[in-house]
């Protein structure tokens, strides 16, 4: 494979390369507006997308029904509201309240205390308290609920030392303590997990869409006649194209690294060569079906349309981006094998957030070269086949 990659090189016309990719450079020069999508937009996107797509729950919103008024009641609160989870809404009267509150969105949750609660307690007895959590949004209404069961498994464990002693409980109730570390994510700041996946987002939509607008464009202005006429190579010619766009793509990407790792925080614990090389595999990946997306449409709008419904959408689904593969059904996650993002974020967390090797993930590299040559030389084949190009 070597071999074959080196012969290819060798046959290519560098020469015309520099050439085609200095005329794109004139016309990205002129385009102000499609320079502001490379720089400006991706930033933005970092930012905005950074800050508003989280994932940690906090602030919830908590109402109490107490028909008991006790002590041990107030106790159990107040262990609530000083997590930084729970914001306390206020003491209500009865059901009627109660309901009130959760279906106009005054609390999320809200707990009942029995008049019996602190003498079950105090017996030894299971003392039930009814906790009522509004469930339209499943992902949070579940985060709640643990929360919830944290706070309520802490308490008891409190309790049971004030009454039967630390020493007694140590003995009798608890043969062992867990003590929780949590690895590469200490905070477990949803912040470190996302914004890697966002980077490889923001690649694919700057790289893949203004790459499939670069042909489209010389289709639309009637001078793709005068590049068919002259003796340019198919590979030739879409390499010039591409080298620009490789170039101001891979400028952007390693800026929104530096910035998430300024503004979010987001470390780089592995080797920044292989960084690089990943980043640029990926953009590699994203040019070519922008390539790809560019030969085979009539009109930007079209070119436009192909790429986010092929790279954009499958990235933002399919990726691991948000929602976790393992939880998808056996058939998608065979699908998601199609997109590049995939193997991008596996490289880029792995490396950002926990310092992986090479040889754990070279694989993922092999996919992204592998892909990004598929989608290229495809093009090759489907430019030659609708624009005579003189070879």
């Amino acid at each position: 494979m070597f071999l074959l990659i080196t012969f290819k090189a060798n046959m290519l016309n560098w020469r015309i390369i520099k050439a085609v990719a200095k005329k794109e450079l004139r016309h990205l020069k002129r385009e102000t507006r499609m320079l502001f999508v490379v720089f400006v937009f991706p930033l933005f996107l970092l930012v905005v997308f950074g800050y508003a797509i989280n994932l940690d729950v906090k602030h919830i919103r908590l109402g109490v029904l107490d028909f008991e008024k006790s002590k041990e009641t107030r106790e159990f609160i107040n262990s609530i509201i000083n997590s930084e989870y729970f914001d306390f809404v206020g003491y209500l009267d009865n059901y009627i309240d109660l309901r009130k509150y959760l279906d106009e969105g005054k609390a999320q949750m809200c707990i009942v205390f029995p008049k019996d609660f602190s003498r079950k307690l105090i017996r030894g007895e299971e003392a039930p308290i009814q906790i009522l959590i509004d469930g339209v949004n499943g992902n949070t209404s579940s985060i709640i609920y643990n929360y919830s069961n944290l706070v309520a498994n802490i308490y008891s464990l409190k309790f049971l030392k004030d009454i039967y002693g630390a020493s007694s409980f140590r003995v009798n109730l608890t043969p062992f303590e867990l003590e929780p570390r949590f690895w590469y994510n200490p905070e477990l700041k949803s912040s470190r997990f996302l914004v890697p996946g966002l980077i490889g987002i923001i690649i694919i939509l700057t790289g893949a869409i203004t790459v499939s607008l670069s042909i489209v464009r010389e289709k639309e202005r009637n001078t793709i006649e005068q590049i068919n006429l002259a003796p340019i190579g198919t590979i030739d010619f879409l390499i010039g194209k591409i080298l620009p766009y490789l170039g101001l793509a891979f400028v952007n990407s390693i800026l929104v690294v530096f910035l998430g790792n300024i503004i979010f925080d987001v470390p780089l614990k592995g080797n920044f060569m292989l960084l690089i090389l990943a980043i640029l595999l990926y953009i590699y990946s994203a040019v070519s079906i922008g390539i790809f997306s560019s030969v085979i449409a009539d009109s930007q709008l079209v070119a436009f349309l192909l790429v986010v419904v092929i790279s954009v959408l499958p990235s933002m689904l399919l990726s691991g981006f948000i929602f976790p593969i393992e939880s998808m059904p056996l058939v998608i996650q065979l699908i998601t094998n199609l997109t590049p993002a995939k193997f991008f974020l596996i490289i880029i967390r792995n490396l950002l957030l926990k310092g992986t090797g090479f040889f754990s993930l070279w694989q993922n590299y092999l996919y992204l070269l592998i892909y990004g040559s598929v989608f290229l030389l495809l093009s090759g084949r489907l430019y030659k086949k609708n624009f005579r190009v003189v070879i």
